[in-house]
């Protein structure tokens, strides 16, 4: 065999064995870290349910609890199994600026124990990202309580999750346009590390609109009857605030400091919010109440939420501080100056909080303020801007599009008698309490 012969063998062999070799070896991943991000997606699960639905819960009239909790429980249901069929690769898949991701992973197609995503398995992954599509609709549920029927929650649900909650997902996090390069986003990129914009933001403005078609609770604002269960409200907020670590913590995707950290500036940022909340408070009614300190808890981590894989302890103890001040009158503006039944306040503790730690992170998250960003604070707060509002604007149009179009197929909302029954009777036909 002469020496041409010879070298073309060798090349046809290297040339075969490339495949099998790379088909022999998968990317590795970090066994700690995957661990971490199942404990975290348990973690936000319990964000929902059941902490979200007992926080809301408490905070509506007795004949009214169990609407709530089936509201949430079928958001969770729902969110799920169209994350599963299409929505996680619409949010995930086909970035490069775009504006939607494809079906290329329609029903999880090509998703197997084997694939990776963000260096974890990726069915950890595509979990980890079911519980973030499950509550930030579930959130929404706080602007209609009490006056919404049971089947338009279900297509406000679906078709927000398709419309909002998908393409704002790929906007930020999936490679869209708000990411580094993509139109707007800018060289840097849009920072939100757990979903200031995409989660706060989104359910928030939405919130708000579906708050002002519904229409205002009977008797709001001056004969509404206060919380049925302030214990349920705080137990609630006590186990959102733990579910937040895995909510902050995970979205690092890794066992590492920068998880800790991301933990520990959110629970100074909910800590410092509840202070604040329950000071103003004092100071404008005379008394501080354990429903209005609760409610600063969370008004903290929204805030930090988006920030917390940026500040320092310093930064994450001023947002909770701005969150104490500004949620609070924010509260007070939407009910009684914009007149708007936004009736557990979702747009002022979860939009309001939300954007502005989205906002301020381009300052507090720099090492003036013990943060650990090195961008120019005024260009990003400009790309930070920008993001948030065309968000807002698309969250609002298309709420306001879903609201009407559910009006065309039945309508949103029950009747002056069942309304007044309680959604628990009029809707499920069952009571909370017994006595």
């Amino acid at each position: 065999m002469n020496r041409i012969h010879r070298h073309a063998v060798l090349l046809i062999l290297l040339l075969i064995s490339l495949p099998a070799r790379a088909a022999e070896a998968p990317v590795e991943v970090n066994p700690g870290d995957t661990a971490w991000v199942l404990t975290a997606t348990a973690l936000v699960l319990l964000m929902t349910l059941p902490a979200l639905a007992l926080f809301y819960g408490g905070l509506v009239r007795a004949k009214n609890l169990l609407s709530v909790l089936m509201h949430c429980l079928m958001i969770a249901s729902v969110a799920s199994i169209l994350w599963a069929v299409g929505l996680y690769s619409l949010a995930f898949k086909g970035g490069d600026g775009g504006w939607i991701g494809d079906l290329s992973a329609v029903f999880l197609k090509g998703v197997t124990p084997d694939t990776v995503a963000a260096g974890i398995p990726e069915p950890a992954f595509v979990l980890f990202q079911m519980t973030f599509a499950i509550i930030t609709p579930a959130l929404v549920v706080g602007a209609f309580v009490e006056r919404i029927r049971f089947t338009a929650v279900l297509i406000f649900a679906t078709l927000w999750l398709v419309l909002v909650y998908a393409p704002a997902t790929h906007w930020v996090w999936g490679g869209g346009i708000m990411g580094a390069g993509g139109a707007l986003g800018g060289e840097n990129g849009v920072v939100d590390l757990a979903g200031g914009i995409v989660v706060h933001a989104t359910a928030g403005v939405s919130a708000v609109v579906l708050a002002a078609m519904l229409g205002r609770r009977h008797g709001f604002p001056r004969n509404l009857l206060p919380p049925h269960s302030p214990w349920m409200v705080v137990t609630g907020t006590g186990l959102l605030w733990v579910g937040w670590f895995g909510f902050n913590g995970g979205s690092q995707v890794a066992a590492n400091g920068s998880a800790g950290m991301t933990m520990l500036v959110t629970h100074l940022a909910a800590a410092t919010a509840t202070l604040t909340w329950s000071l103003v408070e004092k100071l404008m009614t005379g008394k501080a109440g354990i429903v209005g300190a609760a409610t600063g808890t969370i008004a903290g981590l929204a805030t930090v939420t988006p920030a917390s894989g940026s500040v320092g302890p310093a930064g994450a103890i001023l947002l909770g501080l701005v969150a104490g001040v500004v949620c609070y009158f924010a509260c007070g503006v939407i009910k009684n100056t914009l007149k708007v039944d936004d009736s557990l306040d979702v747009f002022a503790v979860h939009g309001i909080g939300g954007i502005l730690g989205t906002l301020l992170l381009a300052f507090f998250g720099t090492a003036t303020f013990g943060g650990f960003e090195t961008f120019d604070p005024v260009t990003q707060f400009l790309i930070q801007l920008r993001c948030v509002a065309v968000t807002a604007v698309w969250s609002g149009l298309a709420t306001g599009l879903i609201a009407m179009l559910i009006k065309v197929l039945g309508g949103l909302r029950v009747s002056d008698e069942d309304e007044e029954a309680g959604l628990d009777e009029s809707a499920h036909g069952e009571k909370a309490y017994h006595v």
